[in-house]
């Protein structure tokens, strides 16, 4: 029985990292309002390595939709001013002395849709990983009852179990996925 619990916990934990791997993926999309996560990982040329902009500058939401970026080293004013430039946002910065303004324009409509379709997809993705999960989970309980240590009605059991379990966390990334699509949506 300790086993059956065992792969039951494993596939709840993996399901769970399957759910906060999406979470992190659509923070990092701009919706209309300015977030930090959207630039905090931008990759900076510091000193010949390739390291995350919050490794480098502090990162600030001034209001709804602009962010103030302020280097710890006056230096890395322009590399920093490149690498969001070179980065897929989309986004001008604006440089007064050492501070990096950041003023997210609103969104169009045609690119509205098109993150919702990348939000749909992240989430098709979500689903799937979970449901790979599953089979993993699945074929686990199924080699128990080939090496006979436990019965057919603890086999079905454990098969229902972790189905229950893959409905539960497919409910919760659609609903995460409506979440973000709606945060998309509102003007």
């Amino acid at each position: 029985m300790s086993d059956l619990n065992n792969i039951k916990q494993d596939a709840q934990t993996r399901m769970t990292k399957c759910i906060d791997a999406l979470r992190h993926e659509l923070q990092r999309l701009r919706t209309g309002r300015a977030s930090t996560a959207l630039v905090e990982t931008i990759k900076v040329n510091y000193y010949g390595n390739d390291v995350p902009l919050s490794q480098v500058a502090t990162v600030a939401v001034t209001d709804a939709r602009s962010l103030t970026i302020t280097p710890w080293e006056k230096s890395l004013v322009g590399v920093i001013e490149k690498a969001i430039l070179a980065s897929d946002l989309g986004i001008t910065p604006t440089t007064a002395g050492t501070v990096i303004r950041i003023n997210l324009p609103p969104l169009t409509e045609e690119r509205r849709k098109e993150l919702a379709r990348h939000v749909a997809h992240e989430g098709e993705s979500a689903k799937v990983a979970v449901r790979g999960v599953r089979r993993d989970a699945m074929q686990h309980v199924k080699d128990l009852f080939k090496s006979k240590k436990i019965t057919e009605d603890e086999e079905r059991r454990g098969d229902d179990e972790v189905q229950k379990l893959t409905d539960r966390f497919v409910k919760e990334i659609d609903a995460v996925v409506k979440a973000k699509e709606d945060e998309l949506m509102a003007l």
